[in-house]
């Protein structure tokens, strides 16, 4: 017979509370993972918002859509600074090392708190993915937006701006026929 498995104990005992510093608990935790998935899914929406005023042609709306989407971004990282905070606090009371993944934690965390936690990481890994598949949508929209517009350009002066083979931008004229026979 064998000793029976023990659940590792939290190092925030009464002996070593700091006087007006409460222990951080993984429901603390996991309302800023909350809130973190939240902002998450504002960001993929301000993201599609994005790409339907990009795909209507009105640009006018871009660069209020694209402050929408740096003001949810700032939020993110001030949820992240927060999550690192209370991720470490609870890592030091399940003895373990500082800054673990979401993905140790839930494996030290005590039921019912595992669970929650694998969720919370299964949907930011969801929300990661539509988020990066999002932004290179985006991002190629308003790629063939500038070449459209550059097109447009050389079509009214005759001239468009270009990158040479070093990076250095130039100007060039439309397109010249070469004869190769000289």
């Amino acid at each position: 017979m064998g000793t029976p498995r023990r659940e590792p104990r939290p190092r925030w005992t009464q002996g070593n509370r700091r006087k007006g510093v409460r222990p951080v608990s993984l429901a603390d935790v996991s309302n800023v993972l909350w809130r973190e998935r939240e902002l998450m899914e504002l960001l993929l929406f301000k993201l599609e918002e994005e790409q339907l005023v990009l795909a209507s042609g009105r640009t006018r709306w871009l660069p209020h859509a694209t402050r929408e989407v740096e003001a949810v971004l700032e939020s993110i990282r001030e949820a992240e600074l927060l999550r690192a905070v209370e991720v470490d606090a609870v890592a030091l009371e399940l003895g373990l090392a500082p800054s673990p993944s979401l993905r140790v934690l839930a494996e030290r965390a005590p039921s019912p708190w595992d669970e929650l936690l694998r969720g919370h990481r299964e949907a930011f890994l969801r929300l990661a993915s539509e988020i990066s598949t999002m932004a290179e949508s985006n991002r190629d929209l308003l790629t063939a937006g500038q070449r459209a517009a550059q097109e447009a350009l050389l079509g009214i002066t005759g001239e468009v701006e270009t990158y040479d083979p070093t990076g250095r931008s130039h100007t060039s004229r439309g397109p010249q026929l070469v004869d190769e026979a000289l």
